[in-house]
C-alpha cells in the first residue's frame, strides 16, 4: 500500500470532488456516519473557501480546538481514499467522545486496510505535534474502526453513552 497524507490543494480538485460526491451519496442512501465531520463543515464546491477553512488555527466560539485536516492519497492510483482530522488538544467534549483523531474511508475503499494504514500516518502527525498519548473513539458497532484503532496500539479504556450510541474510548501511547 503506497499512501500518504496530503493537504488538499486545487491540484486535487477532481479527486476531491469524486471522493466527496461518492461519500455524500453513501451518507444519504445508507445513513452512514460523517466522520471526519470537519470535511463536511463547508461546501467543497467552493474549493478556495473550502481549502482555506479546513484547518482551525485557534479555539473558536463554536468550541473547535486547533486542528489539521489531511486527505489520504493512494499514490499508485492517484486516488483519494480517506481523510483524517487531527485535533491538537482535547476539550471536555473531545475527551469524552471525540478524541484526537477523526477518520474515515470513502465507501468504495473500505475493508481494504486503508483505515489502519491511514491512522498510522495520522499518529506520525500527532508525534510531530508533540502529542504523546492519543485518544481515539468510535461507535461500538463500528467493528472496522475499532479494529484499525487496536491494530495501531489502541487500548480500550471504557465505553460511554452519547446520543443513544455506545462510544468506545481507546488510548494509544506514542
Amino acid at each position: 500500500m503506497n499512501i500518504e497524507l496530503i493537504k488538499i490543494t486545487a491540484e486535487y480538485r477532481e479527486q476531491l470532488f469524486d471522493m466527496l460526491t461518492e461519500w455524500k451519496d453513501d451518507i444519504i442512501k445508507n445513513h452512514t456516519d460523517r466522520s471526519p465531520w470537519k470535511i463536511w463543515k463547508h461546501d467543497f464546491h467552493d474549493l478556495e473557501y473550502y481549502i482555506e477553512n479546513l484547518d482551525t488555527k485557534e479555539e473558536n466560539e463554536s468550541g473547535e480546538v486547533p486542528n489539521s485536516v489531511f486527505f489520504c492519497l493512494d499514490k499508485d492510483r492517484n486516488r483519494l481514499v480517506g481523510a483524517v482530522n487531527i485535533r491538537h488538544r482535547l476539550n471536555d467534549t473531545l475527551l469524552k467522545t471525540g478524541g484526537h483523531i477523526g477518520d474515515g474511508i470513502r465507501p468504495s475503499e473500505r475493508r481494504k486496510g486503508y483505515g489502519t494504514s491511514m491512522i498510522a500516518l495520522a499518529l506520525e502527525e500527532c508525534r510531530k505535534l508533540g502529542i504523546g498519548r492519543v485518544l481515539m473513539t468510535c461507535n461500538k458497532d463500528n467493528i472496522g474502526s475499532a479494529r484499525s484503532i487496536v491494530n495501531n496500539g489502541g487500548v480500550l479504556e471504557n465505553e460511554v453513552e452519547e446520543d443513544g450510541q455506545t462510544v468506545q474510548r481507546y488510548w494509544i501511547q506514542l
